[in-house]
């Protein structure tokens, strides 16, 4: 694997390995790599003959009370786990590579509608700051395909729908979240957890979980279903961000005429905020 930190080199690199005739897949990332993100790797370097991955941690979907500075940064370890995953370039720009103009300036992406509540009411300007880096991303590498973790439900159905209003010429591929034995999600941030919160944290799935059975078993009363899921939660020792039942295509509130559905939850462990989702189909009467 060759690690290089110019745009310049990138596509020098990836114009080499189309030269030869070779599928891109492309696995964008802010580093701090773990088992989750080493599945999409991998399923990129099943789906495609050369296989580029980034590392860059991007300001602009940061907020401003966030953890920006403090945001884990650990690329020799990050390097070792993409080589053993079967990545071929990494591409690990600076900010000045990727803004060389400056943030305030920068032309933003905005996704309308799936953007908007969740993540992006809890998180002001974030799913901006990731449209615009994954189409700055997405232009530099011209990948064929890229690899995105269903962790990040939200963000994964911003990105399909930024591809499809843009024409981009991508197959977006979804890989199911890796889970840690007792249920948590895989996260970066998981790290910020002590002891007991990481004990604690598991509620979080749990909670998701009791919730789609009362779903699957009739319950369609699903304002009630969230209040009683952000009581349990906040039993667990979490404060709830958000806990809502979404029809899983477009992300609008899902009614009870809905069979594809999915229930997104962000709550606060201490000062760490996790999310996790759950999504599933219901078999039509």
């Amino acid at each position: 694997m060759i690690t290089v930190k110019t745009v310049r080199e990138l596509r020098a690199a990836v114009a080499r390995a189309r030269s030869e005739g070779k599928r891109i897949g492309f696995v964008p990332t802010m580093g701090n790599l773990h088992s989750g993100h080493v599945a999409l790797v991998e399923k990129a370097s099943q789906r495609a003959d050369f296989v580029v991955a980034s590392i860059f941690v991007n300001p602009l979907q940061f907020g401003p009370s966030e953890d920006l500075a403090t945001y884990p940064r650990t690329l020799v370890a990050d390097q070792e786990k993409l080589v053993a995953a079967g990545c071929h370039l990494l591409f690990h720009p600076d900010v000045e590579e990727m803004y060389p103009d400056g943030m305030n300036g920068q032309t933003r992406v905005n996704v309308p509608l799936v953007s908007e509540g969740l993540c992006g009411g809890s998180r002001p300007g974030h799913f901006e700051g990731v449209a615009t880096v994954v189409s700055k991303l997405f232009n530099m590498v011209q990948p064929d395909l890229a690899v995105f973790g269903e962790k990040d439900f939200q963000q994964l159905a911003v990105i399909r729908k930024l591809v499809r209003d843009l024409n981009m010429p991508i197959q977006v591929m979804g890989e199911p979240t890796v889970r840690a034995e007792d249920g948590l999600a895989l996260s970066s941030r998981n790290g910020y957890l002590d002891d007991a919160q990481r004990a604690a944290a598991p509620a979080l799935y749990r909670t998701l979980q009791q919730m789609a059975s009362a779903i699957r078993a009739g319950r369609r009363d699903f304002t009630a279903l969230e209040q009683e899921g952000q009581a349990e939660l906040a039993k667990a020792g979490f404060r709830p961000d958000y806990l809502e039942v979404r029809e899983a295509l477009n992300l609008r509130p899902a009614s009870d005429k809905d069979q594809q559905l999915v229930i997104l939850g962000a709550a606060f462990m201490g000062n760490t905020r996790l999310i996790d989702n759950l999504a599933f189909n219901l078999e039509a009467h």
